[in-house]
């Protein structure tokens, strides 16, 4: 899809909000409903535009009920300057971006730009060669972002996978904050922004396939 086609789509506050609950779970007409506050003739009517664009596919069930999901993992970039308006996006298909022509991983800052005022011609060919090195950077950052992008994808539905029956994007949530550090129920509630309850069936559930264990200082990913 192109890119202005793509941000007049999201332009909408409803497809929006339908896109971040599907981020969470798939769900029903009815379901969206419900959580929008609007009709479901206006429910579908969006996800038939989603679907049409390829970022929501549906699925029935053994009830008959027509689920719908996410389909695309999409990146859109936006760049507003007064230089330059445009969009950007990309569909990652995997995680196997080849980043072995990125030349700058490593950032180095190699000199200071001059403070307006303090231009001199003879600075020019330097700064075009400072221009280019930037623009560079940053198509190869745009890179190292599809790539990271991929990855995150690929690891979440591996997630999905091996948690059956529970939001895989709580379960990504939490193992990301355990990871990071050992807490308590009470912390890892306010760090994803979830019920307590909710937090301690889904840490059960984990405890009792051993991903996580409880011990003093609190919940922490188990043995690798």
């Amino acid at each position: 899809m192109d890119s202005a086609e793509l941000l007049d789509l999201l332009g909408n506050a409803n497809r929006r909000r339908i896109l971040r609950l599907l981020a969470q779970k798939p769900c029903y007409v009815t379901e969206i409903s419900e959580f929008l506050g609007v009709s479901p003739k206006a429910v579908i009517d969006h996800l038939r535009k989603l679907e049409e664009a390829g970022l929501v596919e549906s699925r029935t069930d053994d009830r008959r009920r027509k689920y719908f999901s996410i389909a695309e993992n999409l990146r859109l970039e936006v760049n507003v300057s007064p230089y330059e308006f445009g969009t950007k996006s990309a569909y990652p298909a995997s995680s196997a971006v080849d980043m072995t022509s990125c030349r700058y991983l490593s950032i180095e800052v190699n000199g200071t730009v001059p403070e307006n005022g303090d231009d001199d011609a003879t600075d020019l060919p330097e700064l075009a060669e400072t221009l280019q090195e930037l623009e560079q950077l940053e198509n190869e950052l745009s890179l190292a972002q599809r790539f990271v992008q991929g990855r995150l994808a690929a690891i979440r539905e591996r997630i999905a996978d091996a948690i059956a029956d529970t939001n895989p994007r709580l379960v990504t949530e939490l193992l990301a904050a355990l990871a990071e550090d050992d807490l308590e129920t009470e912390a890892l509630s306010k760090r994803v922004e979830a019920p307590t309850d909710v937090i301690e069936d889904v840490l059960a559930k984990l405890e009792s396939e051993g991903v996580v264990t409880r011990e003093s200082g609190g919940w922490h990913l188990g043995d690798l």
